[in-house]
């Protein structure tokens, strides 16, 4: 049985075409009562989607440059997480591009079952080499315990950093020219708000937050500023990152299908939910403390991409993600692994809440690079 939300619909006003809605605190609404989200789509990004012909061509040249780049074993970099986007990626990166990919898996303690079958199944299936990386686990507890004192609503913020920051250290090191990530349109055209999930790149937050309530220090947990990898990185190392899941016609029902029948991929509940941290951070924490429903972004992205209707999905979000005898069951879980009690989890969760703006940050520096790409038309969704 899942626990009812339809009691919140009357909080917020819904955009009429998504169902992104003004617990999102910048939203703003044309007319005809269409949200910023949905009109940037029409204007930037549909376009990007349609003209497939000139995306496989592009996508074309870009395997060559791959290709003749070459100079190691390896084609390229592939994260891994479990989830449909990294596994579809590996299948069409090796089957569809025929490139040659290192898969990189950044274990930071939280993989679900579905996580460990569906990273075993691909690289079996695929004959493809395997680096696992492992976070080391003190380190990442004190940092995430620290995000949950700190009261901050992104609290996978250390969880995502330790991710990219270690893909992107591990391909300077060994030489490897481009990393290839599952990110895509398709289902990430919309961007959760800065508010509900602020950026995990930035280390200055992070260290803030850490030194004023972790425990331990950050010795080997892999830090990496924004300017390192999108400066130092790109420019000075020629390290290029690409998304090749934009230049075909990319549907996130039909690759989950396609995973399950070829390599007997496991689905899981929703987007992310591969991980057991963020199952229920998502499902759970950030929707009952804070009323921010991540599945509003992830919806509204597969209604404008045709996925789902807005009826699907305004039905889906009636009901919290995670069943009600679930809960109980996934917090003992997390307070266990965290090594605190479950009542002293639950008093941080009634405590008053904070955001990324009550700790120091690069945002506004950030900001600007995110201006300034989106100028470049390297960047097309709204970020703020």
């Amino acid at each position: 049985m899942y626990y009812s939300m339809k009691t919140n619909r009357d909080k917020y006003t819904v955009c009429k075409n998504c169902v992104m809605d003004t617990s999102d605190s910048l939203l703003k609404f044309d007319e005809n009562g269409i949200c910023d989200y949905c009109q940037n789509f029409n204007k930037n990004i549909k376009f990007q989607l349609e003209d497939l012909s000139k995306s496989r061509h592009e996508l074309e040249q870009i395997v060559k440059k791959i290709k003749s780049r070459k100079n190691n074993k390896y084609d390229c970099l592939i994260g891994i997480s479990g989830g449909v986007d990294s596994c579809f990626l590996a299948h069409f990166v090796k089957k569809e591009l025929n490139l040659n990919p290192l898969v990189v898996h950044v274990d930071t303690g939280w993989n679900s079952i579905e996580s460990v079958n569906n990273i075993e199944k691909i690289i079996d299936g695929l004959n493809l080499d395997l680096e696992t990386i492992v976070i080391p686990w003190n380190e990442m507890r004190d940092l995430q315990l620290a995000f949950f004192k700190a009261q901050h609503p992104n609290l996978d913020i250390p969880q995502d950093h330790a991710i990219f920051s270690s893909l992107y250290q591990y391909a300077v090191k060994h030489k490897i020219g481009y990393i290839l990530n599952g990110g895509n349109f398709s289902t990430e055209c919309i961007r959760e708000p800065l508010e509900w999930a602020y950026h995990a790149s930035d280390v200055r937050h992070i260290k803030d937050i850490h030194k004023k309530y972790g425990k331990i220090k950050l010795n080997a947990f892999p830090l990496c500023d924004i300017f390192t990898y999108k400066i130092y990185f790109r420019f000075f190392k020629n390290l290029k990152v690409l998304q090749p899941l934009n230049y075909v016609d990319y549907n996130k029902k039909n690759a989950m299908e396609q995973l399950k029948n070829l390599y007997g991929w496991m689905k899981y509940e929703h987007k992310h939910y591969e991980s057991r941290f963020t199952k229920f951070y998502e499902g759970y924490w950030l929707l009952k403390k804070f009323g921010y429903d991540k599945r509003k972004a992830h919806f509204s992205s597969l209604i404008l991409t045709n996925q789902m209707t807005r009826e699907e999905a305004m039905e889906k979000l009636d009901y919290y993600p995670i069943a009600d005898d679930e809960i109980n069951n996934e917090f003992n879980f997390i307070s266990q692994k965290l090594d605190i009690s479950e009542s002293k989890l639950k008093l941080i969760m009634q405590e008053k809440n904070k955001s990324f703006k009550d700790y120091k940050s690069s945002y506004f520096i950030i900001q600007f690079f995110v201006k300034l790409l989106r100028i470049l038309k390297l960047e097309s969704r709204l970020i703020r």
